[in-house]
């Protein structure tokens, strides 16, 4: 932890506390099915895609924008990652408000 915490940029760490809380949130939408039920499954299935959307989205994000990874994506700058993680969370919300009906 010590390590986590002096060398990962800030960054990062603001991913990973979004990434934290998008896994909570899926936590809590599947627990809650489980015990309430999931009487509009139309509705838990868009929460619980966009979850699990959003969070391989980030993650593809930190990927994008840890200095260790600059070799794998020289080509693509950190402002081009944020963009297209932003138009990917444009693309999925549509999709998810369009399924919910």
């Amino acid at each position: 932890k010590n390590m986590y915490v002096n060398s990962t940029p800030k960054k990062l760490k603001i991913i990973d506390s979004y990434m934290a809380y998008i896994l909570f949130t899926g936590v809590f939408q599947f627990a809650y099915a489980c015990i309430v039920g999931t009487f509009p499954f139309n509705s838990f299935l868009a929460g619980f895609i966009s979850t699990v959307a959003s969070f391989v989205l980030a993650s593809s994000l930190r990927m994008q924008v840890n200095p260790l990874n600059r070799d794998e994506f020289k080509d693509i700058s950190p402002e081009r990652a944020f963009a297209d993680f932003i138009f990917g969370h444009l693309i999925l919300h549509l999709v998810v408000m369009n399924y919910i009906g």
